[in-house]
């Protein structure tokens, strides 16, 4: 169960000062990542692209502590498990959020992905998920290719998020140009480097 916590009984007390009420406080890192092994895997197994990256990317994100503790308004949050969100085009043509609890397992998170998103799909609603699991946010712009995206700040949404376009080939590879928003508060730079290595890792891996 998600619990109130106090910032100075935490590593992240002094970025909790700095940070909780600057008025711009979320950091964007970009990174080029190799998606070669997802696509290969995908296709092998008939699996989507999006949920692998999407599985990976909680992966990644597991052994990171600071994924678990959120600035909910000037709240810090502690969780005690993850969520990956990924965007759902419905079949009125509308779009919807769609949390997915993460599971370590690939079987069951693929399972989990597949009825989520299709629940999104059929019924045109949003899978809310965020008072239960601290949510890491994605959206794909698959039509297109395209090097980041800086996400404006409204205050109210504070999550991780990661954004990518098409994958494209270079040479034998293909490569994600992707991009990482956090709230600083959340983390520092060096664990968004770590989990965006971790990220890696596990693709390679998958």
């Amino acid at each position: 169960m998600p619990k109130e916590i106090q910032p100075e009984n935490t590593t992240r007390a002094m970025s909790y000062k700095l940070w909780i009420n600057a008025p711009n406080p979320m950091v964007t890192v970009f990174k080029t990542i190799d998606v070669t092994n997802i696509v290969k895997v995908g296709k092998r197994k008939k699996l989507k692209f999006n949920m692998l990256l999407d599985y990976c990317i909680g992966k990644a994100a597991e052994n990171v502590k600071e994924f678990y503790i959120l600035p909910v308004g000037e709240k810090l949050i502690q969780y005690d498990y993850i969520a990956v969100n990924t965007i759902v085009k419905n079949k009125n043509g509308d779009i919807n959020s769609c949390d997915i609890p993460f599971s370590s397992e690939l079987d069951k998170f693929n399972c989990d992905y597949l009825k989520y998103t299709f629940k999104s799909y059929e019924n045109c609603i949003d899978t809310d998920l965020s008072k239960e699991r601290m949510v890491i946010g994605t959206s794909a712009i698959v039509n297109t290719e395209i090097d980041g995206i800086v996400n404006i700040y409204s205050g109210i949404f504070n999550n991780p998020f990661l954004s990518w376009g098409k994958y494209r080939k270079k040479f034998f590879k293909y490569i994600l140009p992707v991009s990482f928003q956090f709230h600083h508060t959340q983390m520092d730079g060096i664990h968004a480097g770590e989990f965006l290595e971790n990220l890696q890792n596990e693709i390679d891996k998958l």
